[in-house]
Order: C-alpha cells, then structure tokens, then sequence
C-alpha cells in the first residue's frame, strides 16, 4: 500500500503550509528551542500553528504537533479532525502520532523523515490497521501520508541553527537518510466509503451516563501549585 511519489504527488497548498511551517521552524530559535514546527489546516486554510514549548516550558510533552493539535481542537469546538491535515517540520514521533490517530486527522505532510523516532518510519502507529479496526471508537484510520516536502530547506533551517548538532544527528540516522531529496514518500490511507463515528456515540453514552450518577467532583488543585502567565501564552507568531 505505500509506494515512493514524485514530487507531482504534492498539492500547492501543501507547498504553501510547508514553506510556513519551515518559516515557523526559523522563529523557534529565536525562543531557544529546536526548529520544530506544526500547523493544522482545513479547507478555509490555516487553523492552528505551533512551535515546540519543550525549553520555555521545561515540559518534553510540549511538541509542536500536540500544541497545533490542541488549539486546532479548541479553534473548532471538536475533538474530531476529520478532513484536516496536519503539516510538521519534521515527522511526528509516536507520543503525536496518537493523538493524531485519536483526532482522526486525514493527511500527515511532513518534511524531514525520522527513521529512527518516527511514528510513521520505525513505529508505525500511523499506518497501524489494528488500532481503529479493534478500538474504532478511540482511533480513526490511518491517514494518508506525504514525507519529504520541501526536505532541504526544512533541513537547511537545522544546519543553520547548530550545525555541529545536526551533524550529530545525521551521523547517528536520527533524521534524514532519504536516498534522493527529490522524491517524496506517499503513503495511501485506507479508502472506506462509510464507517460510523463511534468516537461520537462513545462520548454520548459516557455523557449520558454521566449525567445519570450526577456530576464528578473535580480534581482538586494543590496549594502550593503555582502556574506563571508566561506559561499559560501559546506561540503566536507575529503577523508578516
């Protein structure tokens, strides 16, 4: 089912995203962290976009994928993505792939593929059958994937930000690898002409079921938790 595409595979629109999301990569370095970017768009276009908060943060959960996922979520007033797509300066690792797979995001486009940490290249949650096949009201299809947008100037941004860093991350194959940087990956999703949403009908039997025992008690804040407004800002890129 995965086969190696020309770069006639891309649409200009993943041009588009793609060169923002490297120009967002850029930004990120300005902050103190690594060039890692993301952006969900739908078909009025951009939703949401992020940078890693890993270093201003002090949190590794903080990628760039989870924070776009998240605000894309907020943006749109649903946990379900269908028929978004999701760009990202590097390819997802697998802690993002699963929240991509739970948001049911449709398409994947990234530009520097991660054979060693990848969601897609070496852990394969993102073309993974079983998990929507066994668990369908959690985990929606595989999304169609397209790696190696865009490759060199997504790389370029990664030189350019430490190049004795990104020799050591070639050497050891943590990024790149790929054999010719003007071919890019296409891997086809699943074609399903109907399914239900069970992801819909799950969360109404919960909140039925909720409402039924009467509401939870909250989880209680401790005291001495103190929380920064700094922190609380997610990256809004200033307006070109």
């Amino acid at each position: 089912m995965g086969r190696v595409m020309t770069q006639g595979t891309i649409t200009e629109t993943d041009l588009i995203m793609m060169e923002r999301c490297i120009e967002l990569s850029k930004a990120a370095r300005t902050y103190g962290e690594f060039p890692f970017a993301a952006i969900v768009c739908d078909e009025q276009g951009i939703v949401s976009e992020a940078i890693n908060r890993v270093a201003r943060d002090t949190d590794v959960t903080r990628h760039a994928e989870l924070i776009a996922l998240s605000e894309a979520q907020r943006v749109l007033h649903r946990p379900d993505l269908t028929g978004c797509t999701l760009y990202s300066s590097v390819e997802p690792c697998p802690m993002c792939s699963f929240p991509i797979r739970e948001t049911r995001i449709s398409r994947v486009v990234f530009a520097i593929r991660s054979p060693l940490m990848g969601g897609f290249s070496k852990f394969k949650v993102l073309q993974d059958m079983e998990m929507s096949n066994v668990m369908p009201e959690f985990f929606g299809d595989p999304p169609n994937i397209i790696g190696g947008v865009l490759v060199q100037k997504a790389e370029n941004v990664w030189r350019n930000c430490n190049p004795i860093i990104w020799a050591v991350i070639r050497y050891r194959g943590c990024f790149g690898g790929d054999p010719d940087p003007n071919l890019c990956l296409h891997w086809q999703g699943p074609n399903r002409s109907h399914r239900f949403n069970w992801h819909q009908i799950a969360q109404r039997m919960i909140a039925t079921a909720s409402r039924l025992r009467g509401q939870p008690t909250e989880p209680r804040r401790l005291e001495n938790q103190t929380t920064s407004p700094a922190a609380d800002r997610e990256f809004r890129p200033e307006p070109d």
